[in-house]
């Protein structure tokens, strides 16, 4: 059903964003060619929000804790979406993020990142700390056609399984399978040739509700799954990132640098590099759920991971390596 409602959702959507004229424009750091309608994450965040509603009216789970959390993505979506139609600084977006953090720490129970190695005050820094880097990131990497829908999807099957499996964490797991199954229904929008883009009232506060997943389960013990799953996200967006930094490059600013932006640039089609990133994806799932298993099994999904996260990133250079990445 949720998948359904997200594919209607998003073609009404693109109705709207074309009779407006929303659209991306394609330049130079663009792995487009048309100009495109972006804004379909209005339709992801809405039928998730839909969902996460219905979730509190049957009375199942903490629906405190994620109404919350939905009230601050909702912010981030509109303050997202005068983004996407007009371009704000960085000052007010980054606000937002911060402010909408601080709301669902204070308000919404979150188990200590840290377990007691770091006093409460430090503990809650550091969860917020690695909560703005990971929207961002989610934000930053959605550059291509597929990849941030396939991205979620693998995500909230990880949060699924290991909550399942780990028996600690349930009340994610219907909020995952709602966030998830909405971005199956957007995916056919968003497949190469995209018609319909995410934006960034879509990639922000699915980078937040996906944020608040990771801290969660890492909260609950699930550590080592916390940092698998996002782990090629991670590794693409900080080395990237890092790079343009220490070149005295703006980082923040649009760019084709990413290791499969090289490889797309390099001659791989956008649908080629979602599935090598969705195939990863599942590669890491799997390292996760092994992580859950048992904590004897936590050093070979962390060494798993790296050995997935590395031949990725090998092969999007290896595509790319006759291209010089574009900045």
């Amino acid at each position: 059903m949720t998948p359904l409602a997200a594919w209607l959702a998003s073609g009404l959507a693109l109705r709207l964003l074309n009779r407006h004229n929303i659209l991306a424009h394609p330049d130079r750091r663009s792995s487009h060619i048309l100009p495109t309608p972006h804004g379909g994450g209005i339709a992801v965040v809405g039928v998730t929000s839909l969902g996460w509603i219905a979730i509190g009216a049957l009375g199942i789970g903490d629906w405190s804790s994620l109404a919350t959390v939905l009230a601050a993505a909702l912010v981030l979506a509109i303050v997202s979406w005068f983004d996407d139609v007009g371009s704000l600084p960085v000052t007010p977006r980054f606000v937002s993020q911060v402010v909408a953090i601080t709301i669902v720490m204070l308000l919404a129970p979150m188990e200590a990142l840290t377990h007691g190695l770091l006093p409460l005050p430090f503990d809650r820094l550091l969860s917020g700390i690695l909560w703005i880097w990971f929207i961002n990131l989610f934000n930053f990497m959605d550059g291509i056609d597929g990849i941030a829908g396939v991205e979620t999807l693998c995500l909230c099957l990880g949060v699924i399984g290991v909550a399942s499996i780990a028996d600690s964490g349930e009340n994610l797991i219907l909020p995952a399978t709602i966030l998830g199954a909405a971005m199956v229904g957007f995916l056919p929008w968003n497949w190469h040739r995209a018609t319909l883009f995410l934006g960034d009232v879509g990639s922000v506060p699915v980078g937040f509700m996906l944020g608040w997943f990771l801290l969660q389960l890492a909260g609950h013990g699930q550590w080592a799954a916390a940092l698998v799953l996002p782990s090629y996200y991670i590794a693409d967006a900080t080395l990237t990132l890092f790079g343009r930094a220490i070149r005295g490059e703006v980082f923040w600013k649009p760019h084709r640098g990413h290791f499969y932006q090289r490889a797309v640039a390099g001659g791989l089609s956008h649908g080629q590099a979602s599935k090598a990133v969705a195939a990863a994806g599942m590669w890491l799932l799997g390292c996760a759920l092994l992580s859950a298993i048992s904590h004897t099994l936590v050093l070979f999904s962390l060494l798993g991971a790296t050995l997935g996260v590395a031949s990725l990133l090998w092969y999007f250079q290896r595509v790319a390596h006759s291209t010089p990445p574009t900045v």
